[in-house]
């Protein structure tokens, strides 16, 4: 698998943007020293540059589990187990 391009990763930053409601279309164009509030530009390669690095070493990172007692700690806890239950079907075998 090869990595994204550049425009890729815009477009996935804009569309992320997009979704949360971040209206990135309120920032300057232009760097306003008086403020320091940075530009659109900036802010899409500072996103651009943390989704190409960052998130790939986080999800590549997994504990160790040399024995069994630590062994559940290699996944993270359900933050909901009933429903999951309820959605494996597994409420249903009590």
């Amino acid at each position: 698998m090869s990595e994204p391009t550049a425009e890729q990763l815009d477009a996935y930053v804009m569309t992320r943007l997009a979704l949360a409601g971040f209206e990135l279309s309120l920032l300057p164009e232009v760097f306003d020293a008086d403020t320091g509030v940075p530009t659109r530009s900036q802010v899409v390669a500072s996103l651009r540059s943390f989704v190409a690095s960052t998130p790939g070493a986080i999800s590549g990172w997994t504990p160790p589990a040399e024995t069994p007692a630590y062994a559940q700690q290699a996944s993270p806890p359900l933050i909901y187990p009933s429903v999951t239950e309820a959605w494996t079907g597994k409420a249903d075998a009590r």
